[in-house]
């Protein structure tokens, strides 16, 4: 029972204090005087103001609140290690049946790292857990926490906690572990493709070991050298970026004996290959300034251009120290230099003697050996001066009719056009007819190589894209594309088109026609497939942990196939579909829950102890049996650990059920004593 007492005037405070303030400084003054009567004129003046404040005695009614204990349990991936997870399910039902005992505390069980995200995956994040249970929890009704975990929490703050409770932490693992990790100390992000890429390393160790480690070095899957590493220092190491977009460097080591894991004896960093700029050659005689602008405006590419404007055997009697044009530097472009171009275009050129007849066996030649050559060809392909009569011919996809077609058509996809990856989903190719200017002016061919993707009138080939040996040819077979750049009939999409065809034959990846990528979001693996196939057939992928799993390829669009797969491992997914073969991360590279996986008492000590907590192993150095400590309600400013015990605060704080009033100048009893204070005034004032 909680008594008060409360006042309920029966008048406003103000009003009070004007009828009672006189009437009490008159009776003070009788007493002072001595004046008869005085002190039963003061006794009903205290009757008349008890009456008027109407004071009530109230009886609370309160039931008493419990005190919050969270019990913060790590289920991270590191608690898998040895008997972690045996000792710490052992330690929860103890201290479950412990808590239990007592009726004064509300226990709140959180598990933490069963996450799907990858963060709080590869993560232990206790104290957010721990901020999550007492979110509701007034501060006065916190009674404590008790973490069960291996002490390698990555969001320790570096102060004291958010609440004014003691912490406690139970330790799973033994005090005797060891291990031996590997982790780049500086890993760039990106690299230029076919140049060596400075990068460092570091293997630790819990042994203070200072021998040499074998660590094997592999790009994108195929080691490539063996290095020898001083455990504990910083090594050099040199890779060389084999090609654009992204490249998987991985470091491992061997697992040593009684070593915890080896997970972390293999590290990753992804690196994005970047070519230099690219190198082109473009030739022309009365060609277009269409392939020109857009080359210049692309920042990836050097461009050399060369117009012939006035041919050798023109002779009109300009003295030659009048000249303002210089010569074509033919053997130093065709014969000395020309292997450090990656594309040469000829626009609308004919052979006119600028170029020895030798030359262009040269330049078959470079494109047998890896180069490319691209043909804008225009009426002169078609002449008796056309380039297809020289020894070039040998490197084209297909040789002309002498036939050239000035009639109106809509540049359309062919089949094999709507599913390459160079005219696949052009803007505007998706109506009928496509949404973009008619052109006036095809070239006619015979027997054409390698793929036509786009067609002009009468369904003749438009543009061709071939390979030979090991370099690649496109034949754009017509010179109408300055139509489209000028916004004739609306336009079309020009430098798309134009910039996707250069690309190709310059071998950038995402333009190949057969090609497999796969990449981890958050938990999920994405798999992407290119192909000029009707069906690819499932992929095939072998997990991290050597699981092998199907996945089944969707048609995305025409030439493009999806697939992923939800998992729970983290590391180095193989992907393979057909002859290709992918590899991908999911997960955060180099997770921190990997990164040092010893138990230790070390981080959760300063919170533990500026709370007044405490940290202690659940088991000894010689086994793994779990030892629990006995719980202790404690009060506010008691003592909350001692060497076999934890104390876990008890609040104060109740909430109210119900109230008793009982006024004491209510009814009839105060209407009756203050009729009595008043007549015995009257009646000694009587006398």
């Amino acid at each position: 029972m909680n008594w008060s007492i409360s006042f309920e005037p029966l008048l406003s405070w103000p009003f009070l204090a004007l009828v009672l303030v006189p009437l009490a400084l008159l009776a003070l003054v009788g007493l002072w005087f001595r004046q008869r009567g005085a002190v039963l004129r003061f006794v009903a003046l205290l009757a008349l103001a008890a009456a008027l404040f109407n004071p009530v005695f109230l009886n609370e009614e309160r039931e008493p609140l419990k005190s919050v204990v969270a019990l913060i349990v790590d289920r991270s991936q590191s608690q898998d290690i040895g008997d972690r997870t045996k000792q710490t399910d052992e330690a929860v039902a103890g201290l479950q049946q412990r808590l239990g005992r007592f009726k004064q505390f509300d226990v709140r069980v959180v598990e933490a790292g069963k996450s799907d995200t990858a963060e709080e995956r590869t993560e232990t994040r206790l104290f957010g857990a721990l901020e999550g249970a007492f979110r509701d929890v007034p501060p006065s009704r916190i009674g404590g926490a008790i973490m069960i975990t291996d002490g390698e929490v990555h969001d320790t703050p570096s102060g004291m906690p958010d609440f004014n409770a003691p912490l406690h932490a139970l330790i799973t693992g033994n005090d005797h572990e060891k291990d031996r990790r590997i982790r780049f100390e500086n890993a760039p992000r990106f690299g230029l493709v076919g140049k060596p890429l400075d990068m460092s390393y570091r293997v630790i160790s819990t042994e203070n070991e200072t021998g040499p480690v074998d660590v094997r070095v592999s790009v994108n899957g195929e080691q490539v050298s063996v290095e020898h590493a001083t455990v504990g220092q910083a090594m050099p190491l040199q890779v060389t970026i084999p090609g654009a977009g992204r490249n998987i460097i991985e470091l491992a080591i061997d697992r040593e004996p009684g070593e915890l894991t080896d997970t972390n004896n293999r590290a990753i960093a992804l690196v994005d290959g970047i070519r230099e700029n690219l190198r082109v050659l473009l030739v022309s005689h009365a060609g277009e300034r269409t392939w020109r602008n857009l080359l210049k405006s692309d920042a990836s590419v050097d461009l050399v251009h060369f117009t012939i404007l006035r041919p050798p055997e023109k002779q009109d009697g300009t003295p030659i120290n009048e000249l303002s044009l210089i010569a074509f530097p033919t053997r130093e472009l065709f014969v000395e230099k020309i292997k450090d171009f990656d594309l040469i275009i000829f626009d609308r050129y004919q052979h006119r003697d600028v170029l020895p007849i030798l030359y262009y066996d040269y330049i078959s030649e470079y494109v047998e050996k890896g180069g490319a050559l691209l043909i804008a060809a225009g009426p002169e392909y078609a002449g008796e001066a056309s380039i297809a009569r020289t020894p070039l011919m040998s490197a084209l996809p297909a040789m002309p009719t002498g036939e050239v077609v000035d009639k109106a058509f809509y540049p359309r996809l062919t089949e094999l056009g709507q599913r390459h990856p160079v005219t696949r989903g052009l803007d505007g190719s998706a109506t009928e007819p496509p949404h973009w200017s008619r052109w006036f002016r095809t070239i006619g061919v015979q027997n054409p190589q390698g793929e036509v993707v786009m067609k002009g009138a009468d369904n003749r080939p438009l543009l061709l894209l071939d390979r030979k040996g090991e370099g690649r040819v496109g034949m754009l077979l017509s010179d109408q594309g300055w139509l489209w750049a000028r916004g004739f009939e609306g336009g079309g999409p020009h430098v798309q088109l134009y910039r996707r065809i250069a690309h190709w034959l310059m071998k950038e990846p995402e333009l190949e026609e057969e090609r497999l990528t796969a990449e981890g979001r958050g938990m999920v693996l994405e798999i992407r497939r290119q192909t000029m196939a009707d069906d690819p057939g499932p992929a095939q992928i072998i997990t991290p942990s050597g699981k092998t799993l199907t996945v089944k390829l969707d048609k995305s669009e025409p030439g493009v196939f999806l697939g992923s797969v939800q998992t729970s491992e983290i590391g180095l997914f193989q992907v393979a579909n057909g002859d290709l073969t992918a590899l991908a991360h999911v997960g955060p590279v180099n997770a921190p829950e990997f990164a040092d996986v010893v138990s230790t008492q070390e981080r959760l000590k300063a919170p533990a102890e500026a709370t007044g907590g405490s940290v202690r192993r659940l088991a000894s150095s010689t086994g793994s049996d779990v030892t629990l400590p006995s719980i202790v309600p404690v009060r506010s400013a008691g003592e909350a650990s001692g060497s076999d015990w934890i104390g876990l605060r008890t609040t104060d704080d109740s909430v109210l059920k119900a109230v008793s009033r009982v006024p004491l100048f209510g009814g009839f009893l105060g209407l009756g004593l203050l009729l009595l204070a008043m007549g015995s005034m009257w009646y000694r004032e009587g006398r």
